[in-house]
């Protein structure tokens, strides 16, 4: 048994590798191709190369696709990339556009893993004969007794992309490896000095890949000019307090950049947004203590278990990928019908992004957030 899990050598056994041009995915291709297997790399072109790409911590797409190419010259593997700029902007930009014109704060990432990468990424290296697929995040693989592969949190849980990852399906997991998951990225950055790549010294992507300059607003008004569309900013009690300028500049759990004077909430507390209605354009503000929820909605849930019929199991969950897990009772129904329900009321709890489920370090699965209550 080989280290990635067949029963053959390494020269027998092809890797497609899903290269970013980063750091991370070309110490992984270069690693599999030095430990002897048939690597080839690949790269995904998702956006066009013009003024939207000229950042340097993007990824997929100029720079980037020329260092992922020199990666692969310089180890002496195929590396080919392709056009897949329609499937992106459909899947991914689209989507993006139409979750902030909802009044939801979405989370193109894990879109991305969940269609162009882990979709049609994977059908092109099944296409190539491939074995398996690895690519460079960070997060853990492990067997079960029945021989279906588990998710965990990384080894360094400050690198750990395990939230990004939870609407990876069984079938698509039993084919993926990820060989760095039990690294630190410092460990990462050594291996690439050791192998020489180009990459070793390359900052990490910091920003959604297609609005490298931050300004996520340009980019939903140009697919939907209405979002620029005026409204009124309104307390909980009812008082028309102000004017916004377009739903999608706002999203739950904002304190700054409201544009309210003082002298409107008793003892001049701050006011935070507490919901966004996008049926009547209306960003609706409160007081922090508005914010609390202790139930989450979720729905097109993705799970990694095989014990679906219970109808509550303890879990600990993330609603944010930055966060730390918190402990919760996940109540399944319907993939439109299901509750987490938080030990201890949290705030902020943005629909459209996803509250993920972990057992331990154990990914669970999870669903996307549609709306939250409290008990």
């Amino acid at each position: 048994m080989n280290s990635l899990g067949f029963d053959k050598t390494p020269e027998e056994t092809r890797v497609v590798v899903a290269m970013s041009g980063g750091v991370d995915s070309s110490v992984a291709a270069a690693l599999l191709h030095e430990q002897g297997y048939d690597v080839i790399g690949v790269t995904l072109q998702l956006y066009d190369m013009g003024e939207k790409t000229t950042a340097s911590k993007t990824c997929c797409a100029g720079q980037d696709i020329y260092d992922a190419k020199k990666v692969a010259d310089e180890r002496g593997f195929p590396h080919y990339v392709l056009n897949y700029e329609s499937n992106f902007k459909q899947s991914v930009i689209d989507d993006f556009a139409d979750s902030y014109i909802r009044g939801e704060t979405p989370i193109p990432c894990v879109t991305c893993n969940q269609t162009v990468k882990f979709r049609d990424l994977l059908k092109v290296a099944k296409d190539l004969g491939a074995d398996c697929m690895a690519t460079g995040h960070y997060i853990k693989r492990t067997l079960s007794e029945d021989g279906h592969a588990q998710l965990h949190r990384a080894h360094d849980h400050a690198k750990d992309q395990s939230y990004f990852l939870f609407a990876t399906t069984q079938e698509q997991l039993d084919f993926l490896r990820f060989p760095l998951g039990g690294w630190s990225k410092t460990k990462t950055r050594e291996e690439a000095e050791r192998l020489g790549l180009i990459t070793a010294d390359k900052p990490d992507s910091q920003d959604i890949c297609f609005v490298p300059d931050g300004n996520y607003a340009k980019i939903v008004k140009s697919i939907h000019p209405e979002s620029e569309t005026p409204g009124d900013i309104v307390h909980l009690d009812g008082r028309i307090i102000g004017q916004h300028k377009g739903i999608i500049n706002y999203t739950i759990g904002q304190r700054k950049g409201l544009g309210i004077g003082g002298g409107i909430s008793e003892n001049n507390e701050p006011l935070y947004v507490i919901r966004i209605d996008a049926d009547k354009n209306e960003v609706i503000v409160g007081p922090k203590e508005a914010l609390a929820r202790n139930v989450i909605h979720i729905d097109n849930c993705n799970w990694l278990i095989k014990n679906k019929e219970q109808s509550s199991i303890d879990v600990n969950v993330k609603f944010r990928s930055v966060m730390q897990p918190t402990p919760a009772t996940l109540e399944l129904g319907s993939s439109d019908d299901t509750k987490v329900i938080l030990k201890t009321p949290q705030y902020g709890i943005a629909p459209g992004q996803a509250a993920v489920c972990y057992i331990d370090d154990r990914v669970i699965g999870g669903g996307w957030i549609k709306t939250t209550s409290q008990l």
